[in-house]
């Protein structure tokens, strides 16, 4: 009997303990369960976002006139830059081909103007091969000096044509062709029984060109018509 007196206080002290162990038990079960509805409920109570509004933003028909007219007015300009650039570059593009020209004339051309004055000497050569009697060729013994002379005369001759020819000079002899005013310049015009009305007769100065451009005209004699024609 006493000894069940002294363990009272021990089993209410074990029975407390396994009340307060269900009792949590309970409460985390509880909360477990109870945790998703509280999550949807909060989701549920969130303040909703106020609807959008679906419909367009009318304008007045003077203001959509406005719009209208300012867009006409961009697309003009937009065409007439875009026509002033295509120009700009038309322009730019002949620029460069005519400098490219000028640049290629210059190269060849060069000489020209110191060509021409050398037409002089060659001339002045010619004159006097042209003027040395043909029977005092004709006897080389008598009349060496007069024969090396003249080979020498005409060797210096040819060799200043020849380098006229190497930077594009060359020569032309219209004989018997003819007259061309482009190529050459007429001195005088006689009748000539045998020869064709028009054409040259005789060649003073020969003519001379330059990369297809006339250096010199050549001068000469045309074939006079006798009707006048």
């Amino acid at each position: 009997m006493l000894r069940s007196i002294v363990n009272l206080p021990f089993a209410v002290a074990a029975k407390a303990a396994a009340h307060r162990q269900v009792s949590v038990a309970a409460c985390r079960l509880y909360t477990d369960k109870a945790k998703p509805e509280s999550e949807k409920q909060g989701e549920q109570e969130k303040p909703q976002e106020p609807a959008k509004d679906d419909a367009a933003k009318t304008i007045s028909a003077e203001e959509a006139e406005k719009l209208k007219k300012a867009v006409s007015d961009k697309d003009s300009k937009i065409s007439e830059l875009k026509d002033a650039y295509l120009r700009s570059l038309a322009d730019a593009e002949n620029i460069r081909n005519r400098a490219k020209t000028e640049i290629e004339n210059t190269k060849v051309y060069a000489i020209q103007k110191f060509a021409k004055d050398l037409l002089d000497t060659v001339d002045i050569l010619e004159l006097a091969l042209k003027h040395v009697p043909k029977d005092h060729l004709a006897d080389k013994v008598a009349n060496k000096s007069l024969v090396d002379l003249f080979e020498g005369v005409d060797m210096t001759k040819s060799s200043l044509l020849k380098t006229l020819e190497r930077h594009g000079v060359e020569t032309f002899d219209p004989l018997d062709k003819p007259y061309d005013a482009n190529t050459s310049h007429a001195l005088y015009q006689a009748p000539m029984p045998g020869k064709t009305p028009g054409h040259v007769f005789a060649v003073e100065k020969r003519g001379y060109i330059i990369k297809g451009r006339v250096l010199r005209p050549a001068q000469v004699g045309v074939v006079l018509d006798p009707n006048g024609n």
